[in-house]
């Protein structure tokens, strides 16, 4: 349990990185995904971008 909630952590540090890139295909805008805008600092959160990202790289993972 330990383990998928640092996976999960570090994919949610990497997509909050990789935002700017990662809206041009959609992610980072779906239901889940928080952004906070503090004065001219602006802080993504996707939550359901995480999610959905970790559940497709966990099916692949079963497979290969």
């Amino acid at each position: 349990m330990i383990r998928w909630m640092i996976v999960t952590l570090l994919a949610l540090i990497l997509f909050s990185g990789l935002t700017p890139l990662l809206r041009r295909f959609g992610i980072g805008r779906l239901p889940g995904d928080f952004t906070l805008r503090l004065g001219r600092l602006e802080v993504p959160l996707p939550l359901g971008s995480t999610i959905i990202l970790s559940l497709i790289a966990a099916g692949l993972g079963r497979l290969l």
